[in-house]
């Protein structure tokens, strides 16, 4: 066992918990211990920090070093599901030996993703850190089946837990390799869900002049006259101005997308914190557009509508507000700008217009 990687974990070691009355012919002992210990890292890892800077810090160092241990983590967890998937069992004392052997692997693996610090970008760290979890949940899975399963045959559990792992190693070289990137990816995946949300609100508009008619039974469409499941004129009006500003939002995300891949820059502590704010306020795009949309739907409420609304046109303008006071803001990019928070401004006085009665 590493005692230094260990006590610079705050984690006492686990694997010696019960070896000294271990009984040679129980193989389960080490593989509980080894399962506590990968919990107990996993847990680590998901809810400490990292040191703020690191002067000598070196960024491709860095994903060399994490690449050889995630590697390292997925050939031990291969050793292990081969081991335990066919006659004969090893002995208690070789299972230690293997369980010592993947701890350390863990502990490593955990001790490199701590040397990235949090002045190369919270959201590259973020990512960094949602990936070795996913990497230390996957081992431990893997861990649980074993136990649970007879321990001299291959389950099929096993098979999609040993290959859970692989695919978490290997999505480390599918990682942003600085907070540019980061940004970028976080940025794109907020756009796929309101891209989503415009769709559905579309087809649900295009399909039907009642948009719950896929969800509802042959009888119950010919027996219902309930006009609360349509949409009426003035709904009608009123979703417009809404659907302005749900695209307004994406249009938002997309040239901010485009600014940040232009003219984003790493090279200064200032440049990497002004793209983390960048990531955190356009996180606020995405739920508020599912609200918006959630509202829209029959029977409208003009006062939720207007509330929700209000809230997206918020966020959207402090997007604005943000960016243009960034460095991804140059002068060739104050036209949209100031065309979307000019698109903003319009729809939501129209859906105040319209919801004046409703307050």
């Amino acid at each position: 066992m590493d005692s230094v990687l260990l006590s610079g974990l705050g984690i006492a070691g686990n694997m010696s918990a019960d070896n000294s009355s271990l009984d040679p012919r129980d193989v389960t002992v080490p593989l509980r211990n080894l399962r506590n210990s990968v919990q107990c890292v996993r847990d680590r890892v998901r809810d400490g920090e990292s040191k703020e800077c690191n002067e000598d810090f070196n960024l491709q160092q860095f994903w060399d070093t994490l690449g050889q241990a995630f590697k390292a983590a997925s050939q031990g967890a291969t050793k292990l599901s081969l081991v335990f998937s066919k006659p004969p069992l090893p002995s208690a004392q070789d299972c230690e030996r293997l369980a010592d052997s993947i701890e350390k692997n863990v502990l490593t693996l955990a001790t490199v993703y701590y040397w990235l610090p949090k002045s190369q970008g919270i959201t590259l760290r973020r990512i960094a850190r949602d990936a070795t979890v996913e990497v230390l949940e996957g081992i431990s899975q893997l861990i649980e089946v074993i136990l649970k399963t007879p321990l001299q045959s291959l389950s099929q559990e096993q098979l999609t837990s040993t290959g859970g792992v692989w695919s978490s190693c290997d999505y480390i070289h599918r990682l942003p390799q600085d907070n540019q990137a980061a940004v970028l990816s976080v940025m794109a995946s907020y756009s796929a869900v309101v891209k989503d949300a415009i769709e559905e609100m579309e087809q649900a508009q295009a399909d039907s002049q009642d948009p719950f008619s896929d969800v509802l039974d042959d009888d119950d469409l010919d027996s219902r006259g309930n006009q609360d499941t349509y949409w009426s004129e003035e709904d009608k009006q009123l979703m417009a101005p809404c659907q302005g500003l749900m695209k307004a939002g994406k249009a938002c995300l997309k040239k901010l997308s485009g600014a940040v891949k232009a003219h984003g820059k790493v090279d200064s502590p200032e440049c990497i914190a002004q793209l983390d704010d960048l990531a955190d306020i356009t996180k606020e795009i995405s739920p508020n557009v599912d609200d918006l949309a959630l509202s829209l739907y029959p029977p409208m409420n003009y006062a939720g509508v207007r509330l929700n609304a209000a809230r997206l046109a918020s966020v959207v303008k402090k997007v604005l507000e943000i960016t243009k006071s960034s460095h991804v803001c140059p002068e060739a990019e104050l036209a949209w700008v100031q065309f979307l928070d000019g698109a903003v401004q319009h729809n939501m006085q129209k859906v105040k217009d319209l919801t004046q009665n409703s307050i």
